[in-house]
């Protein structure tokens, strides 16, 4: 089966951690910093966290379209990206909490999980970090 690509995102960075980061359409223009710096700038952290959770509110919406149920207007989801230390080698690990107010833990736990599936973000990361998935 042929892959058809829907869209192409473009970033140049410079200097890392501590540089900038511009889209090829300039519509993302940011200073870089570390996590706890006190330098002004966001972190590659912080991006992937807003990535993700963007994404997987669209991975839920399919998922409740599917399902025939209607997703709340107030849906969110806050993501937690931990960069985190073992023995010197660097990881990633991060905790999806959903908030789908006015339906029950039971469709919103399967929600979440068919989400899980099909969100790019999560399948690009199944089996090489751990995640959690919380229902709030």
């Amino acid at each position: 089966m042929e892959t058809k690509v829907l869209y192409t995102g473009k970033t140049h960075t410079t200097g890392g951690r501590e540089g900038a980061s511009q889209s090829s359409d300039e519509q993302l223009n940011i200073k870089l910093s570390s996590p706890g710096s006190s330098r002004p700038g966001t972190n590659p952290e912080q991006l992937f966290a807003a990535g993700w959770s963007a994404c997987f509110i669209g991975a839920l919406g399919i998922a409740a379209s599917k399902q025939g149920i209607k997703l709340p207007a107030d849906t969110a989801v806050d993501a937690e990206v931990d960069l985190c230390v073992t023995e010197g080698e660097y990881s990633l690990q991060a905790r999806l909490n959903i908030s789908l107010p006015g339906l029950d833990l039971e469709t919103s736990k399967a929600l979440a999980a068919q989400a899980h599936q099909t969100c790019p973000y999560s399948k690009a990361t199944r089996g090489n970090i751990n995640v959690e998935l919380n229902i709030l």
